[in-house]
């Protein structure tokens, strides 16, 4: 990609940083018109920063989608894999039930995974979240055939349900752990 001229440069930036707060007020489906009143830019310059709604969700939300990559990567090392994929789950339950807007970004990605995008959350998180999948399988942790994207499918069902209570992270939690656990009382 050519760089970009300084005014571009600052353009980007601050739609980011517009956008980034409309989403977290109103949500993914934020109002593109809106960011790009409230930046002071027309429409057509949010459209060449972000050609689609898509690829301005995954701008806003790469920072966090990058913690939540290192994070996985920190813990591929850990010993007890079932509590390292456990500890990776939870955090990123907790920021998709939290951070407004990522569970459907989430969501999207799923639903065109044909659509062209300079960078993926979806795809960031199933390639960091692999080796804790494989390695927890491997151990005989997991249900055979459970993947990284099962998981991450859970995860944003979870995020999605608990998007409007009043605790997410607390019941996002919850659901989770119940999901692990099983709801079944093991049979005697």
């Amino acid at each position: 990609m050519p760089a970009q001229r300084a005014d571009a440069q600052r353009n980007h930036a601050l739609l980011l940083a517009v956008a980034a707060e409309a989403i977290a007020t109103d949500g993914a489906d934020a109002s593109l018109e809106q960011i790009a009143r409230t930046a002071g830019v027309g429409s057509g310059t949010v459209r060449r920063h972000f050609p689609t709604r898509q690829a301005l969700l995954e701008a806003v939300f790469r920072g966090r989608v990058e913690t939540l990559c290192a994070r996985a990567r920190e813990l591929t090392g850990q010993a007890d894999s079932r509590a390292a994929l456990l500890d990776w789950l939870h955090a990123v339950t907790s920021e998709a039930a939290t951070i407004r807007g990522l569970a459907v970004a989430l969501t999207r990605d799923r639903a065109d995974p044909c659509a062209v995008q300079e960078y993926c959350c979806t795809a960031q998180l199933t390639e960091a979240g692999g080796p804790l999948v494989r390695r927890a399988a491997s151990d005989g942790e997991l249900t055979p055939g459970v993947t990284v994207d099962d998981l991450i499918t859970l995860i944003t069902g979870i995020a999605l349900a608990t998007e409007h209570h009043p605790n997410p992270a607390t019941e996002s939690d919850r659901l989770l752990r119940l999901a692990v656990s099983g709801f079944f009382r093991p049979q005697g």
